[in-house]
């Protein structure tokens, strides 16, 4: 063996590590999945800590870049930091943003989870957390606080499909100097932009429409350059950045985006309007819907559409929802939404043990109500299906 030859457990770690042969504009994005980019030296280091290059993974990678340029687009914002789940979004959001002592107002009707975020940790930290009903403009006036400092809502609220008036509020917060923190989930940017409406950080969970398959976890944090870099640090360290993998299939989602989630809006809307005849059905909860009580809001706001999510009210009897989730042929009842087939979930359920019956409640999550994820089957199929299910309440 030549002095200069390696050995093969040295050389089987170098080998087939170059390209023989230029790359130059792939029609699809490669995933770079490597962990660390290779330094040259000092100087190298230097250009690439100070965000001059691709150095390591955490800090920033080509594929989850990609997916924050198209989520920047969309939502008209300067620069998105895109997360692990919307989870890690809204905590890496609020942690950044809060100390002991601020106070943030809260929107009644969010996600049940972000509540638990604000009760069981946010609360440790001496910060202190407010709810009231963001669709009587009134109300927010009057709990607003010297020292609020976020004020925390969605535009089409989980599961009762209420819908916050996003322009007045946002001015009724910055009068007292709070920041507008709008999680966009169920309204995506093809329904309305917060940002153009005054809210200063828009966030998603990405898994829903985003990623639209129901195969990827995900979420985004939106906002000027000035904000992002005040939250950047933290999003760092708290390390919930997403991985390469994941963002590839994610910008391969978003190219799909506006074909899915238009035919969803208006499988909801008509789905809404063929439950609000059923016999067997209380009430619908949808924006489009006249007797929606923020009908005209919601047309003023959303003249493109208003989502894909509605909810609807039956009996309150357990054995018979039941049996009305058995009977559906097409629809299934899945722990998320937002993905191109129709789902179902029963919200009271969701929340069983994180709330108490009254506080479910008081929520609006009565044992009859169920929440529909509209997806984008043809929607006589839909509505087929469901107009069948529901005979389970003729029973006595």
């Amino acid at each position: 063996m030549k002095s200069t030859e390696l050995t093969r457990e040295t050389k089987i770690l170098y080998a087939g590590s170059e390209s023989k042969l230029p790359i130059e504009n792939p029609e699809t994005p490669p995933i770079y999945h490597s962990t660390a980019n290779i330094i040259r030296d000092m100087d190298d280091y230097d250009v690439a800590s100070t965000g001059g290059k691709y150095y390591y993974c955490r800090t920033a990678n080509p594929n989850r870049d990609g997916v924050a340029e198209a989520v920047s687009y969309l939502e008209k914002g300067e620069q998105s930091l895109v997360c692990s789940s919307g989870m890690a979004a809204i905590s890496s959001t609020l942690l950044s943003l809060i100390k002991p002592g601020d106070h943030i107002l809260a929107s009644r009707s969010i996600y049940g989870e972000t509540i638990e975020l604000f009760d069981n940790i946010l609360k440790k930290f001496n910060v202190e957390v407010t709810y009231s009903d963001f669709t009587n403009l009134d109300n927010v006036q009057a709990d607003l606080k010297p020292n609020t400092k976020i004020v925390y809502t969605e535009i089409i609220a989980n599961p009762l499909i209420e819908v916050v008036d996003i322009g007045s509020l946002s001015k009724l917060a910055h009068r007292v100097g709070a920041l507008v923190v709008v999680d966009s989930t169920f309204t995506t940017p093809f329904a309305i932009r917060p940002l153009e409406h005054g809210a200063d950080i828009v966030i998603h969970s990405l898994t829903k429409y985003f990623g639209g398959h129901s195969d990827i976890t995900a979420g985004s944090i939106t906002s000027s350059n000035e904000m992002i870099k005040k939250i950047y640090s933290d999003y760092l360290l708290f390390g919930g950045c997403l991985d390469p993998n994941s963002s590839w299939l994610m910008l391969r989602s978003i190219r799909t985006m506006e074909m899915r989630v238009t035919k969803q809006f208006e499988n909801a809307k008509k789905i809404a309007e063929a439950l609000a005849k059923d016999p067997h059905v209380r009430y619908v909860n949808y924006p489009t819907l006249t007797n929606h009580p923020q009908h005209e809001l919601a047309m003023k706001l959303m003249p493109k559409g208003c989502g894909a999510m509605l909810s609807f009210r039956v009996e309150d009897d357990r054995d018979k929802v039941n049996a009305f989730m058995h009977k559906l042929n097409l629809v299934k009842y899945l722990g998320t939404l937002g993905g191109y087939r129709t789902s179902i979930a029963h919200p009271a359920t969701a929340f069983r043990n994180e709330f108490t019956p009254e506080k479910l409640k008081e929520m609006g999550m009565e044992e009859g109500l169920i929440r529909i994820s509209a997806g984008a089957e043809a929607i006589e199929d839909l509505i087929s299906d469901f107009k069948q299910a529901l005979t389970v309440f003729d029973t006595v």
